[in-house]
């Protein structure tokens, strides 16, 4: 399976990271981190291993594999999906190599996850989120849950980079489900 993880400029870039540490060895992933999420990285001083089955392609390169419906992409993830990124995928703006991934996922009708990050959301950001949603894009913010009885905050990354990794229908084991005894 293709599976493209593209990290833009937003607080929480290390929740992207950590999304893309738990994702089976067994998919093809490509790695796309936009100029403002290398700004984000560079000032909460955040570094990074990658993992060796990870494909970083250059967020200006437009004429990357990716940018083709033909190349087959199965699933992407923007996390986390700055406002800015939101707004252009929303009007079809493509003039990146996330947003025109973005933009494919959308035309070819795969699944396409965004997990915006702010708050409070403007009625402007609401909008656009309603528009993705109708056009097919799973929008799925970092919402905090408890039914999982999480105790740091390494638990909660991992139940809600589990719901993310839920929606995007990818086996995991990072969190109590509800109901469950184990």
């Amino acid at each position: 399976m293709k599976f493209v993880l593209g990290i833009s400029g937003a607080s929480s870039v290390q929740l992207g990271m950590r999304f893309l540490e738990n994702l089976p060895m067994d998919l093809q992933v490509f790695l796309v981190i936009s100029r403002g999420a290398r700004k984000v990285f560079e000032k909460e001083k955040i570094s990074f291993e990658l993992p060796s089955h990870v494909e970083v392609l250059d967020s200006l390169d437009m004429g990357a594999c990716i940018a083709s419906g033909s190349f087959g992409v199965d699933k992407m993830a923007i996390i986390p999906t700055s406002m800015n990124k939101l707004a252009k995928i929303a009007c079809g703006i493509a003039d990146d190599l996330i947003t025109r991934s973005a933009s494919v996922m959308l035309k070819e009708k795969k699944p396409l996850l965004l997990a915006p990050r702010e708050i409070p959301f403007a009625s402007i950001a609401l909008e656009n989120m309603l528009k993705l949603s109708n056009n097919g894009a799973i929008i799925a913010p970092p919402v905090l849950g408890y039914y999982a009885k999480v105790q740091n905050l390494c638990e909660m990354e991992n139940f809600i980079i589990g719901r993310w990794l839920d929606l995007l229908d990818i086996k995991h084991n990072l969190y109590k489900r509800w109901g469950s005894d184990a």
